[in-house]
């Protein structure tokens, strides 16, 4: 068989297509992101034209950052922005965007991504042509890949931090992007860099995480690896206290292959690595790592951080000189939302933002804001916050003088009353309960009853519509999640109350416990308690301690009152920010690609590879021609072994029972197992000779296959 790359369509039609890209599409730059946006403008057509199935469709627009939201005919956008690093040209790029496509809201999320809400499908290849022309990508935002790489939000101006590690995240993002190896995992795949010890990125959550060491003078990463959150929280484990920063991509590529060779496929809810690492054990799992060594280019990679090297710009405009007249509160603002840089004589601003969502009119006077008068550069935080950075002391007063005209000024930054929330219910399909409406009410009671807890940075309130965890509610120190309960016939929103976790430091955390169901309108009343009992009996502890002196059933007896659900009244039934009944109403997550078992559609896939795999090799990149191809061997034995009714739950098992139910049945014949005609991968370094060779016999088992299923239809 001959294989031609975009053999998807005739090559007029493709031409077609080509010509109605042309006119959003002529200020990229980028060649390969014009392909991708022709390649999505394309297969959204074959989907509008019932030509590709649904299940397929949706893996693809997943890892191109398009989510089907709970409202239909509608896709949420998320837009990556690797450890949540943004100019003043990309976020006046994004406010053009969410105006054009969207409703001018925009939505941090606790990755630091920006999401915007209500765009047509068929709009979304001239959003991402838009996007591109400030170098924003969709790309592996979404779906079954690794997901924005997070980092510190005051990383490079910490005064804790041993070293920047901005480049470091920086230079794995740019290595991952587009990767073959990680475009269809079991699972998503997360990644954070924390900035210091103080670990404010959450390594002990992640698949990966990263914190800085020095060792004899040498910049290295102390690396925690398999943790993960979920329904089922799972502490990560130390795979090094130091990996120099040489080192860090091809070790995170070597886990990477060996989650998505091993990582289950058929059970959603057990693909991630935290599962994976537990079933096999962690000796296993980086034995397995360390046999891989041979198949990655690089046993060392440089990553370059002269980008990150150069002196603090000087604002484009002279900074006016203003008078504070309520002086009093711009002393409060400074000591709540203000820090000290490293840099001498340099401060970043905190900006609280309310549930995470600002609007577009903002925004832009944000973007000119630093820009002219600032170093050209905020980021988002992975508690839904904004940062400015490197703004000199004389220049404060400036800030909050413009700040305030946004309503940017509001006292509480990273504090008690600085409430991480998902989205819940207004647009997750998964969503069981409002996390923003019960979010909205917490910080309003904050503010107006406990205004001493908002210069208090030990205790954070996390909720989430759901078990699945977007808004971290079981790591935090008081959480709640998003659930239903029953009364009668009928049916009232409801809060689980999780209690005792946090951030400990240097890769440790601990988990909440549930304590507690409460009807969601109690939330508040529940919140009061814990707080008024804290006052009370805390006895100057800090929370955590405090939690664990009482105890998880001392906190059971005195929040049992609000559980009782045989007096609930009417409003009971209204979920927060609603003015209806409440309906339980759980869609179908897209949290993570769905699973693909269709049998032409897996053969379908299997030639994609393969012409992937020579484009890469044409573009003499070795490592990746040879990833495609071992996706290709993989994707085609499977679809042979669906056919066969066989369960296939991982790439390592397709191996294996391709073996047992095509070759040592001589059904199909090959000149060795396929065992070892695949795992050539990881016995050969990735040359030019390999590469042709492994790409060639991967066309020549697909020839054996194709011939294989047509017979069998034949015979049917």
């Amino acid at each position: 068989m001959v294989f031609q790359a975009n053999n998807q369509q005739p090559a007029t039609d493709n031409q077609k297509l080509k010509r109605e890209m042309e006119s959003f599409r002529t200020e990229i730059e980028n060649p390969v992101v014009q392909k991708e946006i022709i390649e999505l403008e394309k297969k959204i057509h074959l989907f509008r034209g019932g030509k590709i199935d649904d299940e397929r469709f949706r893996s693809l627009r997943l890892a191109r950052g398009i989510y089907g939201q709970r409202q239909e005919g509608v896709q949420m956008i998320r837009i990556k922005l690797p450890y949540g690093k943004v100019t003043s040209e990309q976020l006046v790029r994004i406010t053009q965007v969410s105006d054009e496509y969207s409703t001018g809201r925009l939505h941090i999320t606790t990755r630091q991504d920006i999401q915007i809400h209500y765009v047509s499908l068929d709009r979304t290849p001239e959003l991402w042509a838009d996007l591109a022309k400030d170098d924003i990508t969709l790309r592996e935002a979404c779906g079954n890949t690794v997901r924005n790489i997070t980092g510190s939000e005051l990383a490079g101006v910490d005064v804790n931090e041993p070293f920047d590690v901005s480049p470091y995240a920086h230079g794995l993002f740019q290595y991952l992007l587009r990767n073959p190896i990680c475009q269809e995992m079991g699972r998503k795949f997360k990644i954070s860099f924390s900035s210091s010890d103080e670990d404010t990125a959450l390594s002990y959550l992640h698949d990966l995480g990263f914190i800085p060491k020095i060792k004899d003078g040498q910049k290295g990463f102390k690396i925690m690896f398999g943790g993960g959150l979920g329904s089922q929280p799972a502490h990560a484990e130390l795979l090094s206290e130091f990996v120099p920063v040489n080192e860090i991509i091809p070790t995170a590529e070597g886990i990477i292959r060996i989650f998505d060779r091993y990582g289950e496929r058929a059970k959603r809810m057990k693909a991630r690595m935290k599962f994976l690492i537990k079933e096999m054990g962690r000796d296993v799992f980086l034995d397995l790592v360390e046999q891989e060594k041979k198949a990655i280019a690089f046993k060392t990679y440089e990553i370059d951080t002269t980008a990150f090297d150069s002196p603090i710009p000087e604002p484009l405009l002279e900074v006016p000189q203003v008078t504070i007249e309520d002086t009093k509160a711009y002393e409060a603002w400074k000591n709540s939302n203000v820090i000290k840089q490293k840099q001498d004589g340099y401060y970043a601003i905190g900006i609280k933002v309310l549930l995470g969502d600002f609007y577009t009119d903002k925004a832009r006077l944000l973007a000119n804001l630093i820009k002219n008068y600032g170093a050209n550069e905020l980021r988002f935080s992975l508690r839904q916050n904004i940062v400015i950075r490197h703004i000199k002391e004389e220049n404060l007063p400036f800030f909050y003088q413009e700040l305030a005209k946004l309503d940017f000024v509001q006292l509480g930054y990273n504090s008690v009353g600085d409430i991480t929330a998902c989205p819940g219910t207004d647009t997750c399909n998964l969503g069981i309960a409002s996390s923003t409406g019960i979010a909205e009410e917490l910080e309003r009671v904050l503010s107006t009853e406990y205004p001493q807890y908002l210069n208090n940075r030990e205790i954070e309130i996390k909720i989430s519509g759901c078990m699945n965890a977007c808004g971290q509610h079981n790591m935090s120190a008081i959480g709640f999640q998003g659930m239903s309960i029953n009364s009668g016939k009928l049916v009232a929103p409801a809060l689980q109350v999780l209690l005792g976790g946090g951030r400990l430091g240097n890769g440790a955390g601990r988990f909440a416990d549930k304590v507690i169901k409460v009807p969601s309108r109690r939330g508040p009343d529940a919140l009061r308690t814990i707080l008024n009992d804290f006052d009370a009996n805390g006895s100057g502890q800090k929370f955590l301690d405090y939690y664990d002196t009482k105890g998880e059933k001392y906190f059971y007896e005195i929040l049992k009152p609000f559980a009782d659900v045989t007096n609930l009244a009417e409003a009971d039934f209204v979920d927060w920010g609603n003015a209806d009944n409440y309906v339980k109403a759980v869609g179908v997550g897209e949290c993570a690609g769905v699973v693909i078992d269709l049998v032409a559609t897996l053969l379908f896939e299997a030639k994609e590879k393969l012409i992937l795999a020579q484009e890469s090799f044409d573009e003499k990149k070795w490592s990746d021609a040879i990833y495609h191809a071992y996706a290709g061997f993989v994707n085609g034995a499977k679809a042979l072994l669906l056919a066969e009714n066989q369960k296939t739950n991982h790439h390592a098992g397709i191996v294996d029972l391709f073996d047992t139910v095509f070759i040592d049945t001589n059904k199909i014949e090959l000149n060795s197992t396929f065992k070892d005609l695949v795992y050539q991968i990881n016995k050969n370094e990735p040359s030019e000779a390999f590469a042709k060779d492994y790409i060639a016999q991967a066309v020549v088992f697909f020839d054996k296959i194709e011939t294989f299923r047509a017979q069998e239809l034949a015979n049917a």
